[in-house]
């Protein structure tokens, strides 16, 4: 695949963002994708398979996730009832034989985008157990006796949100990235993209807010770029003028509409208890 991934009309890629995904194109080895989140890591595959146009195969990980449920699955369940109601398929066992997203993958006439989507959600066992059949690009089908091979290797994009750590095994076989939080000026960017014309002294103000309660210490979950985005469409929904943003009012130091920001209840009270202490210094 010539083409190279340089982002999309509808997502602001780093200079070094889009060197590891066409690294990771070239070298056909898996793109490891780490950040906090929020950073945009699940959405990258989506925009590499629009950017390349060509299929994207969603494979999203629970903590009951088995490595084997990505090949196939054998329904024995449904041969056993057909055998009871004397269905003829049940002389076919392929019929009993469900395809697994990396089944899916390998199948594809076109060279797809493989998306594993927070691997570390499962058992640590998990990526080990992917490991031959990432290297070989094949797999065997013990029930039918046949070898699945890959038509060709598909990019494989992984993500983590890092809540266990990954085998070194796993590791020395992926192309890895850190998504940074991005700084003001990349935000900057990628709120023009989602929303062309917007005030600029509305988002310089609102830009100012977020990173401010970004930095505030003791924050348990500091808020996202996907939550940045929300309340920004709220801003503009209810018209909120810039200057209730930064109102010199410490009685104001929690922002409007700030539940798109703020997620649990230990931060609003974190908040809640900043601004009585402001007050009681103005005071």
């Amino acid at each position: 695949m010539s083409k190279r991934f340089e982002g999309t009309d509808t997502y602001v890629a780093t200079e070094d963002l889009m060197v590891a995904v066409n690294a990771s194109v070239t070298l056909e080895r898996p793109l490891l994708v780490k950040g906090e989140p929020g950073t945009g890591k699940t959405i990258l595959a989506h925009e590499i398979a629009k950017a390349l146009a060509t299929p994207l195969i969603q494979w999203h990980i629970k903590s009951t996730t088995k490595a084997q449920q990505g090949l196939y699955e054998y329904d024995a369940v449904a041969r056993l009832r057909d055998s009871q109601l004397g269905d003829p398929r049940v002389h076919d066992i392929g019929n009993y034989i469900v395809k697994g997203r990396l089944w899916e993958a390998f199948a594809s006439e076109v060279r797809p985008v493989l998306l594993i989507d927070e691997i570390d959600k499962a058992d640590i066992e998990f990526p080990n157990d992917l490991l031959l059949e990432l290297d070989r690009m094949e797999f065997h089908v013990y029930e039918t006796k046949a070898t699945v091979v890959a038509r060709q290797r598909p990019i494989v994009v992984i993500t983590s949100n890092n809540e266990k750590e990954l085998p070194d095994a796993f590791l020395r076989r992926c192309f890895f990235h850190y998504i940074r939080f991005p700084d003001r000026e990349t935000m900057e960017r990628i709120v023009d993209v989602h929303y062309p014309g917007i005030q600029k002294r509305l988002v310089h103000d609102a830009l100012t807010v977020f990173f401010e309660i970004r930095d505030v210490p003791g924050m348990k979950k500091k808020p996202s770029t996907s939550e940045l985005l929300d309340w920004l469409k709220l801003l503009l929904a209810e018209d909120v003028p810039p200057e209730a943003l930064r109102a010199g009012d410490s009685r104001k130091l929690i922002p409007p509409l700030y539940g798109a920001l703020l997620k649990n209840e230990q931060d609003i009270h974190l908040f809640e208890r900043l601004a009585f202490l402001h007050r009681r210094e103005g005071s």
